[in-house]
């Protein structure tokens, strides 16, 4: 009676190890859905936003200053509408 206690055993246990290694294979087999890439919104010159994908975005090591920034929006502000 003990045998036949453990071969029940040691097929349930063979049979769920068969199970969990198939499945782990199946899930590398097919890969899952593919990664949105990351995008950014950014403001155009003539003023509209738009989403820019994130590495093709090149950035500049000199930040712009507040002057800088103030007269260029005094030099564009008839084209921002």
């Amino acid at each position: 009676m003990e045998q036949e206690k453990n071969k029940s055993s040691r097929k349930k246990f063979v049979f769920w190890s068969l199970a969990i290694l198939s499945s782990i294979t199946a899930l590398k087999l097919f890969p899952s859905a593919p990664k949105r890439k990351q995008t950014v919104k950014m403001l155009t010159q003539d003023g509209r936003l738009v989403e820019v994908e994130k590495d093709r975005v090149v950035a500049s090591k000199n930040k712009i200053t507040d002057e800088e920034l103030k007269s260029w929006v005094k030099n564009n502000k008839h084209s921002i509408r």
